[in-house]
């Protein structure tokens, strides 16, 4: 199995660096989050895809060590042997970059400016990585420690005796510019590295850093040459950054703030959130507590002590993304800078997500923990749609327009359904009518690529699209949720137009292969058929993945097999095909190829997001107790707290946040309703507090390993027989108890009455 060689070094090293359960009460619980979680990935496999993260949760910056070249989307890797540097980051996605991107090295001895000779050789032995601290003493001596605010970075670093102590500023790539000021012992300045942005002539992320010790000496350096100027206190350029001297065997301290708006607000922002706090001790603490607080609220019992790893190094993860994007003035009022036209606005701003990846459980799992952030966000959605004309699809911070899918109308339908109406829903319409009868300038997700002949035909057609069936499949639940929020608010107009368009997923399936299949423009399958061959017709899978893209109409899809039996049977076949994969169109292997193969589940790729609801579909088709099964097994088999954590890329907090979902025994299969499937909980029990105060308490009576399955249920002592809750169940507090056993039970919550939601079932 693809986590046995990393048991070994659970038990070895993390018990070593994290609290024990026993001395983990509510306010130490971010020991148990692992950072490292995810980070021993590379290019050609992914683990995650993550990196040390040091931050608080969806905090507009964060800090991270940097072991990768500058400009490598492999920031952090677990193999690498040296670290170049300390610094900010806003990366969601190695695939996407980074930007606004600076960073400090610690230098002893003679003065070592460019990032192949500065870098430092470090054991992991010597490495400490929760989400409120990050440090790492060298192999020469040196130490560097991270702490963080939302908008800022606290850093101290300790060197060794007797030797000259340097630290290097590093201002990344493209242009910088920055000030030196010996007399108040500050660094200010200016960074305009950036990927995606749609006003590049506006952009610049501000910077103002105080040091708590005294410059020996200080200047500037160019990194394209490691060319070193002394005592100049100011310069730009392409590639500027700062050296400065201290006293040998010196600790010193930086305190560091960034703003997107001006140079003022950067000092501003300094001064509301570390200005105060000269002491790293203290910062470290506030930021321990943002992450108990968080953590608290969500309260495992009876775990063990790798269970409780595994668990908050997920839910950290899933408490990232989307990025606050927003600062505030001197009276305490939010307001941004646009990074889609360039100017500022009063209000609130998110970015840094890839709603692709996210919206099937990072959302759905924030609007059980965040709501009123979450009715930001919608607001957020909206105004991004007025500055750049296009609802955001993939954020970073402007918009890309990556993968495919409207899927921002999913994030609106879904806040309305569950109670959050901080929106305009005609507007929200209105912008996705735009969406989805257009094609946008950036990536495929923005507008609709083969949206004419989606409406005239039916289906979005191949080889004119790549990826079309799958761009079928998610338009067509794109447009069940632009069709539920206008039934829901009564536009008549909208609910025609929509309802019209849901049920397009028919045209793409092949009754006689049992497959969503593509289709040339005339109407004729696609030739020859091969079920495990990636790419074309479909995105980053294959027809056994993209096969349960349904999420609006599962009963629409059994109805194409047949039968619940035939049904069941397709869908107990993913697992027991061969894993052979078929590289097709992408002409050689790609990570999620080798992921899939690696968890050893047949045609099962949980290491992408299309068929990761897949597991749940049983619930719909009679047969629960095999979604108990699977989903217990996905989560004890393929996740855990090492560098090796994760079955493939962690987007945005998108895998982490189904791993947390279903520990809860809770799933959101088709959001833009107000319902979660239940599954195995993974954990005898369960308390979320909810920010209205109530308390949801899941407990699974005689819950272990061997006992994954539900016998029977209550929901505040009343029998439960169905397979689902509904987000008001949730948030009304109460006990849902599940009694647990080591045999399925065979007859509870058969009936279509006890099925979740499917749209055929409304007609």
């Amino acid at each position: 199995m693809r986590k046995m060689k990393a048991r070994f070094f659970l038990v070895a090293v993390l018990t070593a660096i994290v609290l024990p359960l026993s001395a983990a009460g509510k306010n130490k619980l971010v020991g148990y989050a692992n950072s490292l979680q995810g980070t021993d990935s590379n290019f050609g496999l992914s683990n995650g895809n993550t990196y040390p993260t040091v931050g608080q949760p969806f905090a507009m910056h964060l800090w991270s060590a940097q072991t990768g070249r500058n400009g490598d989307g492999w920031k952090y890797t677990y193999a690498a042997t040296t670290i170049r540097g300390f610094g900010q980051t806003h990366q969601c996605s190695p695939w996407v970059g980074d930007y606004a991107w600076f960073s400090f090295m610690p230098v002893t001895g003679s003065l070592r400016v460019g990032e192949e000779e500065r870098q430092a050789t470090f054991s992991h032995d010597n490495e400490t990585a929760h989400p409120d601290y990050y440090s790492v003493t060298f192999d020469n001596g040196m130490r560097t420690e991270m702490t963080s605010t939302e908008r800022c970075g606290h850093l101290r670093f300790s060197f060794p005796k007797g030797e000259d102590a340097w630290i290097v500023i590093d201002g990344y790539k493209d242009h910088a510019g920055w000030t030196i000021d010996p007399a108040t012992r500050t660094v200010s300045g200016w960074v305009d590295n950036v990927t995606w942005i749609n006003n590049r002539s506006t952009w610049r992320c501000h910077i103002y850093m105080q040091f708590d010790k005294p410059f020996e000496a200080y200047g500037t350096w160019d990194n394209r040459t490691n060319t070193v100027i002394e005592g100049v206190l100011s310069e730009k350029g392409s590639g500027v950054g700062v050296w400065l001297k201290f006293k040998p065997g010196t600790k010193v301290q930086v305190r560091t703030a960034s703003s997107y708006i001006s140079p003022e607000q950067a000092r501003l922002t300094w001064q509301q959130e570390v200005g105060k706090d000269r002491n790293f001790d203290a910062t470290r603490k506030r930021a321990a507590a943002a992450w108990n607080q968080l953590f608290g609220r969500v309260l495992v019992e009876g775990a063990s002590d790798e269970e409780m790893q595994t668990f908050y190094s997920c839910l950290f993860r899933a408490n990232l993304f989307s990025r606050k994007f927003f600062e505030y003035k001197e009276d305490g009022s939010p307001y941004y800078y646009s990074p889609y036209d360039g100017k500022i606005h009063d209000g609130y701003m998110y970015t840094d997500n890839g709603l692709w990846d996210t919206f099937r459980s990072q959302f759905p799992l924030t609007n059980l923990l965040h709501p009123t952030q979450q009715g930001q966000y919608m607001q957020a959605i909206l105004q991004a749609q007025q500055e750049c004309g296009w609802l955001p699809a993939w954020s970073c911070p402007g918009e890309s327009g990556g993968m495919l899918g409207n899927h921002a109308i999913s994030l609106l339908a879904d806040a309305w359904a569950k109670g959050i109406r901080t929106f305009d829903p005609a507007q929200a319409l209105e912008a996705y009518a735009h969406e989805a009868m257009n094609k946008g300038p950036w990536g495929g997700a923005n507008g609709r690529a083969g949206w004419k002949e989606y409406w005239q035909l039916g289906y979005v057609s191949y080889p004119e699209s790549m990826g079309s069936t799958s761009q079928t499949q998610e338009y067509a639940y794109d447009d069940f949720c632009a069709w539920q929020l206008a039934r829901a608010t009564g536009n008549a107009f909208y609910e025609e137009v929509f309802g019209r368009v849901m049920f397009n997923y028919r045209n793409v399936f092949d009754t006689k292969t049992g497959f969503m299949r593509g289709r040339d423009i005339k109407g004729r399958w696609t030739e020859p058929f091969d079920p495990i061959e990636w790419g074309g017709p479909y995105c980053e899978g294959n027809a056994w993945h993209y096969n349960w893209s349904v999420f609006h109409d599962v009963q629409g899809l059994i109805d194409l097999y047949g039968s619940d039996e035939a049904f069941v049977r397709k869908l107990d076949s993913v697992w027991t095909e061969p894993n052979d994969v078929h590289v097709g169109t992408y002409g050689g292997m790609i990570h999620e190829m080798k992921e899939m193969q690696l968890a050893e589940m047949g045609q099962y790729a949980h290491g992408n997001q299309p068929i990761q609801h897949m597991p749940y579909l049983y619930c719909y088709a009679g047969q629960p107790w095999k979604t108990q099964k699977h989903v217990r097994d996905i989560m004890t088999r393929l996740y855990d707290a090492t560098p090796q954590g994760y079955p493939g890329d962690e987007d945005q907090g998108g895998m982490s946040s189904w791993f947390v979902l279903s520990a809860l025994g809770l799933y959101a299969v088709c959001p833009g309703t107000d319902q979660y499937v239940i599954g195995s909980p993974l954990y005898p029990k369960v308390t979320l507090t909810l920010e209205n105060g109530n308390r949801f308490v899941i407990e699974a009576v005689d819950n272990n390993a061997d006992n994954v399955y539900i016998q029977s249920a209550t929901l505040n002592g009343m029998p439960l027989e169905k397979n689902w809750i509904t987000y008001a169940d949730i948030m009304a507090g109460g006990i849902l108890r599940l009694q647990m056993g080591p045999r399925p039970n065979t007859t509870r919550c058969t009936t279509k009455a006890a099925a979740p939601f499917s749209v055929s079932n409304v007609f």
